[in-house]
């Protein structure tokens, strides 16, 4: 882990211990669904989780495909308490890994994983460090591996960029806006992936959610 510094699960205005609550009203259920549905995990899968926060996707992943190795990875050692009491609760046992997104291939070692998948992530980064992440998840990922992202996306509409405002008192504009106008699916393909689409969209009261799905060549 570095000692480079990064924006809390939830935010820079709200306790660790509300993270899980405030997710829920972004219709987490259907989101996550659709993200595992991309993931498709299979028996011997190696899926590295970025930014995994609490566990609630690691947990999902290891409840439908109990055999695949899911790896989580955050930089908040009290996050990752969080992750193993949800994990242990619910019967299943991902891994988890201290660590910074742009440093997970040197974590897990380079071309190791089957998928990665990212949520909630990207949209707290520096532009700079979208970029860095984007670049150490294709280097973590085997040829041909999968790459499936949920963040904030394109706010398309009035009444999305207006929900998208509380985001933005939370996380800062700063680096909220790139999203907001669009930019990940350009940073992911100039990180290298390839057949790059926006695979669903979910309008929350929080702002519009995309589901990017990729792959590395």
């Amino acid at each position: 882990m570095t000692d480079r510094t990064f924006t809390p699960a939830a935010g820079r205005l709200a306790p660790l211990r509300l993270y899980d609550p405030i997710v829920s009203l972004t219709r987490e259920r259907l989101w996550r669904s659709l993200l595992a549905m991309h993931v498709a995990p299979r028996p011997d899968d190696v899926i590295l989780d970025v930014g995994c926060g609490t566990g609630s996707l690691a947990v999902l992943l290891g409840r439908v495909e109990p055999r695949a190795r899911v790896i989580g990875v955050d930089p908040d050692p009290g996050t990752l308490e969080l992750a193993r009491r949800k994990a242990a609760a619910a019967g299943v046992a991902p891994e988890w890994r201290i660590g910074m997104g742009d440093a997970i291939a040197d974590l897990i070692g380079a071309e190791t994983a089957d998928t990665v998948v990212s949520s909630l992530v990207l949209h707290q980064c520096p532009l700079p460090m979208k970029r860095a992440v984007l670049a150490s998840m294709h280097a973590a990922l085997r040829p041909g591996g999968k790459l499936v992202i949920a963040d904030y996306g394109r706010q398309r509409t009035a009444a999305m960029r207006l929900a998208f405002r509380i985001v933005q008192l939370a996380d800062g504009k700063e680096d909220t806006q790139p999203n907001a106008d669009g930019i990940l699916p350009r940073l992911i393909a100039e990180a290298g992936f390839h057949g790059v689409r926006e695979a669903e969209t979910v309008s929350t009261i929080t702002g519009s959610l995309s589901l990017y799905v990729a792959r590395r060549e």
